[in-house]
C-alpha cells in the first residue's frame, strides 16, 4: 500500500494510518505501532493527522504497552487535537486516565480528571464556563467528571455526577454507553445494577458486532460478579474476555483477565490454576507497569494462603501491598483487601496491631460505596474484640450480610463465627453456623473454603461431610471420563486414543482433576474413584455427567 501512494507526504501518511488501523484490528499491535510511527514521520505540518496518529498510537499503548508511556503519550494528544477536535480530546484525556489508574499514579489520575477537553494543560477556563459542554456531556466527560469526586471521597456528589449515565443507559444500546453506566456503578457499590448494564453492554456488542470493547466489558462484568460472590459465572466471561483480548493483541487487558481468574481459582483450591494465572498475569504487569494486575495477582496468591490455613503466609504477601511503602498496591484495592489482612493476622496468632487497619476499614465503611462493607467490619470487630463482646458483634453481622447481600462475605462470617464457638467448646452451636457456611460456599463455587469449612465440622464431630462424592460431582463431564480411564489403569495414550483427544490435552484434564479432588498421584485417583463407585454401588451407573 505504502509503494502504491502518491509521492505526496500527506496521501502516504493517510495509507499508513490506514493500513495501521487494519493492524490493529488483526491484532498485530507491534506492526500498528511501526506503521503508526512511519505515518507521524510523513505527516508533514498535517497538524489534526499527527494528532490523530498520537491519540491512535496512545491508545495502542493503552491495551498492549508501558501505560505510563500510554499516559503520555496520549496528554499530547489531548494538547495537539485542542479545540478543533473536542471529541478526540475528550477521547484522550479518558484514555489517559485510564493509563494513570492501571498504573496506580493517584496525582497523575486526579490531574487527569481535572483537565478539561478541548484546552491546553495551562489554559484557564473562561468564568462560569468550566469545560466545553460537549465534552463535559459525553459519557466519558461525565464519568470523568464523577470520578473526581470519587478519588476525594465524596461519595454523594460523585452519586449526583455520574446520574446522567443511568438515565442515558435506559434509553441506549451503544456498547461504549452503557459500559460506562456499568463501571459506574460498581464504583458506587450497586453491584446488582452493574451485572445489569455490563450484561446488557456484552450483548450489545455482540449483537452489533462490535469487538474492540468487548474484552474490557468482560472485565468489569467478571470483576462485578467476583464482588457478588457469583465465582463461576466470573471465570466464564473472564476465560472469554481472555481470548478476546487475545485476538485482539490487547495484552494489558489479557492480564487483567488472568489476574482476575486468579482470583476466582484462588477460591476453589487449584492452586496449580492460581499461580499460572498469577504468573501471567505478573509477566505483562511488571513490564508495562500495571499495578492494579500486580495487586489482583499477590492478593490472589494471599486468598489462597488464607484459604488453605496458611494465615501467616498471607499476612506476609498482604501486609506490604496495604501498608505505606514502596511496595503498596494499588489504591482502589486497598480496602477490599483489607479483611483478609486482618483475619489472616488474628488467626496466625501475630503480635502486629491491626486496629489501625480495622479503624480504616471503618472509616471506608461509612461512606457507603460498598453495601457488604458494613458486615464484613463488624466480623472485623469480632476478630479483634474482647472476649465478652465477640458473641454479639458475630450475630450483628449475619444480621447485616443478611441486607447486603454478597453470599461468599456472609459464607466467611458464618466460617469465622463457628471457628469461634469451637474454640470456645460450644459445638452444637458451632456446626449451625458452619454447615450454614457450607451451604454458601457450595452456592458461590468457593471449593476450597468448602474444604476448609468441612475440616471445621469434622472438629466439631461432625461426619457427615462427603467430600468425595461433593467433588467427584463438579468434575466436568470430559475430566469424569479422563480420571476413570486413568483409575482403571490406562495410560494417557491409551485415554487419548479411547477419547479421540491429544496426549497433551488428556495430561490438561489429568493435572486439573488431580487439583480440584486434592490427589497427586494416579494411584491416589484411583483409590478414591473405586471408593466412590464402591460408596455408590447401589446407583443405577451411567456416566452421570453429560447433561450437567
Amino acid at each position: 500500500m505504502y509503494d502504491q501512494t502518491a509521492d505526496t507526504g500527506a496521501d502516504r501518511a493517510h495509507q499508513l494510518f490506514k493500513a495501521a488501523e487494519r493492524a490493529r484490528r488483526g491484532g498485530q499491535t507491534r506492526r500498528a505501532l511501526a506503521l503508526l510511527a512511519a505515518a507521524h514521520s510523513t505527516a508533514g505540518d498535517n497538524a489534526p493527522l499527527r494528532a490523530r496518529i498520537e491519540l491512535r498510537r496512545g491508545l495502542l499503548l493503552l491495551s498492549d504497552g508501558p501505560v505510563a508511556d500510554a499516559h503520555q503519550t496520549l496528554l499530547l494528544a489531548a494538547e495537539s487535537l485542542g479545540s478543533h477536535d473536542v471529541e478526540g480530546a475528550e477521547r484522550a484525556l479518558s484514555a489517559a486516565a485510564e493509563a494513570a489508574w492501571a498504573a496506580g499514579d493517584l496525582t497523575a489520575y486526579l490531574q487527569t480528571l481535572e483537565r478539561p477537553a478541548g484546552r491546553t494543560a495551562d489554559e484557564t477556563p473562561p468564568a462560569g464556563h468550566p469545560e466545553n459542554p460537549a465534552a463535559a456531556t459525553a459519557p466519558s466527560g461525565v464519568f470523568r467528571a464523577g470520578m473526581r469526586h470519587v478519588v476525594v471521597v465524596d461519595f454523594a456528589r460523585a452519586a449526583r455526577e455520574l446520574e446522567p449515565l443511568f438515565a442515558a443507559a435506559a434509553h441506549t444500546q451503544r456498547p461504549d454507553d452503557l459500559l460506562y453506566a456499568g463501571r459506574a456503578a460498581l464504583v458506587l457499590g450497586d453491584i446488582a445494577a452493574a451485572r445489569r448494564l455490563l450484561g446488557r453492554a456484552l450483548a450489545a456488542a455482540g449483537a452489533q458486532g462490535v469487538s474492540e470493547p468487548t474484552a474490557r466489558i468482560l472485565e468489569f462484568l467478571a470483576y462485578a460478579e467476583l464482588r457478588a460472590g457469583f465465582h463461576q459465572q466470573a471465570r466464564a466471561h473472564a476465560e472469554e474476555g481472555l481470548r478476546a483480548a487475545r485476538r485482539l493483541g490487547q495484552r494489558n487487558i489479557g492480564a487483567q483477565h488472568h489476574a482476575l481468574l486468579a482470583l476466582v481459582f484462588s477460591l476453589v483450591g487449584a492452586d496449580s490454576a492460581t499461580e499460572h494465572h498469577a504468573e501471567a498475569a505478573l509477566s505483562v504487569a511488571r513490564p508495562h507497569g500495571l499495578l492494579q494486575v500486580s495487586t489482583m495477582a499477590e492478593w490472589a496468591r494471599a486468598r489462597a494462603d488464607l484459604g488453605h490455613g496458611r494465615a501467616e503466609q498471607a499476612a506476609t504477601r498482604l501486609a506490604p501491598l496495604l501498608r505505606p511503602g514502596p511496595r503498596r498496591g494499588h489504591f482502589a484495592l486497598w480496602m477490599l483487601a483489607v479483611p483478609c489482612l486482618v483475619e489472616a493476622t488474628v488467626l496466625a496468632g501475630l503480635d502486629e496491631d491491626v486496629t489501625d487497619m480495622v479503624d480504616l476499614y471503618a472509616e471506608w465503611a461509612a461512606l457507603g460505596a460498598d453495601s457488604q462493607a458494613t458486615a464484613q467490619l463488624t466480623r472485623l470487630r469480632a476478630l479483634t474484640a474482647r472476649e465478652e463482646d465477640c458473641d454479639p458483634l458475630y450475630q450483628r453481622a449475619l444480621a447485616e450480610h443478611e441486607t447486603a447481600g454478597g453470599q461468599f462475605e456472609h459464607a466467611r462470617t458464618l466460617l469465622s463465627y463457628g471457628m469461634w464457638l469451637r474454640r470456645r467448646r460450644r459445638p452444637l452451636e458451632a456446626r449451625q453456623q458452619l454447615r450454614a457456611a457450607l451451604v454458601g460456599f457450595e452456592r458461590c463455587g468457593a471449593l476450597l473454603w468448602e474444604k476448609r469449612t468441612r475440616s471445621e465440622l469434622r472438629a466439631t464431630g461432625d461426619s457427615t461431610t462427603g467430600d468425595t462424592v461433593s467433588a467427584l460431582g463438579r468434575l466436568t463431564p470430559q475430566q469424569q471420563r479422563v480420571a476413570s480411564l486413568v483409575a482403571s489403569g490406562a495410560t494417557n495414550r491409551e485415554v487419548a486414543a479411547r477419547l479421540s483427544l491429544s496426549p497433551r490435552t488428556v495430561d490438561h484434564h489429568l493435572r486439573n482433576t488431580f487439583s480440584q479432588l486434592g490427589v497427586r498421584s494416579r494411584v491416589e485417583l484411583a483409590l478414591l474413584m473405586n471408593g466412590d463407585r464402591t460408596e455408590r454401588s447401589g446407583d443405577s451407573g451411567g456416566s452421570g455427567g453429560e447433561n450437567a
